[in-house]
């Protein structure tokens, strides 16, 4: 499984003939546009659970869960600068 961090506008190309390019979204929602050829069937994950009947069957189909981002020790460090320390006032010339 391949995990990608994408920008607006921001495409993949799969083989010579599909592409998808990412529109933006918000929060819990991407807005995607799908170029790919007439003769392939695309089908939502809901629409495909929803016409699975037996339990059993259903259970076996993949699902795919949100991962949090990158744990804690893997973030980047803030860094606090202290005003305070490059705020004293510069001597004047010819002072000590």
């Amino acid at each position: 499984m391949l995990r990608l961090t994408v920008g607006p506008e921001d495409y993949l190309m799969i083989g010579d003939d599909i592409k998808i390019i990412f529109l933006g979204g918000s929060k819990n929602h991407t807005r995607i546009m799908l170029d790919i050829p007439k003769e392939l069937n695309v089908v939502r994950s809901k629409v495909v659970e929803n016409s699975v009947k037996n339990p059993e069957e259903k259970a076996e189909l993949p699902h795919y869960q949100a991962v949090p981002d990158l744990p804690e020790r893997y973030r980047k460090k803030k860094v606090v600068v202290n005003d305070a320390a490059q705020r004293k006032p510069k001597k004047a010339a010819g002072t000590r």
